[in-house]
């Protein structure tokens, strides 16, 4: 386990899947990420790479032949190396290896730097085609953030507020893969209530969030998050089924639709990067 931390937070993390394992604030005492129990969920922070979601058939067709991918992909099973560590910074990086070419044909180089800014956590992803022709891929968050996280509290106290959207519209999953129903929520205020029976029929995925924060506050303290992202054209909602967290979800990537032909080509949110090329994203969480 590698901790970075600074006046404010202390943050651990893990070189196997370079995940974030905890979330800790010095001011308010407080955890803030999911303790990963495996009666609901074992995981904290998986980064999805090189797919988000399911692909149909678990599988996918590139230039005639097809390959065979689970859920998320690969990345968050492999340990990534670490580049640098340091007090309030740290930098880990994965690349394809002869495992991962036989079920993801493209070279890469995943990295995955973690930064301290006073109260806030930044985590950046770094994507840079290392091969000779077009690189194709999708990338996505998914942090569990405790609910409650304190003991004045229970789930149903717990509210998402948006800081642009009035109203939410998701797209129905089906056996993990996007079908062509949709559903609205009307929003208090800009508020969402969290419930269990909002994440029974699996996460909600979105495709058109106006918002680039989320906020998850609680009716009984102060106490809570603010959660920033830019440049994300899909954004996933979920938690396991009555289990005590919630997953804030940005992703340029989205799960096969039911009709799709599992050409990687043609997926939904698919990203095409040219040889030599980089591409970056980020994401941040400021606790209180």
């Amino acid at each position: 386990m590698i901790t970075l931390e600074n006046d404010y937070i202390k943050v651990s993390l893990a070189a196997k899947g370079a995940e974030l394992q905890g979330l800790f604030s010095k001011e308010t005492k407080l955890e803030y990420l999911w303790n990963a129990n495996p009666k609901y969920w074992a995981k904290h922070s998986p980064v999805l790479f090189p797919i988000v979601g399911s692909l149909k058939n678990n599988s996918f067709v590139y230039q005639g032949k097809y390959y065979e991918l689970p859920r998320h992909g690969f990345a968050r099973d492999n340990v990534f190396n670490f580049e640098k560590i340091s007090g309030s910074e740290g930098i880990f990086t994965l690349t394809q290896n002869a495992d991962t070419l036989k079920t993801y044909p493209f070279y890469f180089e995943l990295k995955l730097k973690y930064q301290l800014i006073d109260r806030k956590l930044k985590l950046t992803y770094e994507v840079k085609n290392t091969g000779t022709s077009e690189l194709l891929f999708s990338i996505g968050a998914h942090p569990a953030f405790a609910v409650p996280n304190t003991p004045d509290t229970v789930y149903e106290d717990y509210y998402l507020a948006f800081n642009a959207d009035e109203q939410l519209t998701f797209w129905k999953l089906e056996d993990g893969l996007v079908t062509n129903e949709t559903k609205n929520i009307a929003l208090n205020a800009h508020k969402l209530k969290l419930t269990h029976e909002l994440f029974y029929n699996d996460a909600l995925v979105f495709k058109n969030l106006q918002s680039n924060s989320i906020s998850l506050l609680n009716t009984k303290n102060d106490n809570g998050l603010h959660f920033n992202f830019e440049e994300f054209p899909f954004f996933g909602i979920w938690a396991a089924p009555d289990a005590p967290f919630v997953c804030l979800e940005p992703w340029c990537g989205v799960a096969d639709g039911v009709n799709h032909n599992q050409e990687l080509s043609g997926k939904e949110g698919i990203i095409k990067l040219g040889a030599g090329e980089t591409w970056s994203r980020f994401w941040e969480v400021v606790c209180f």
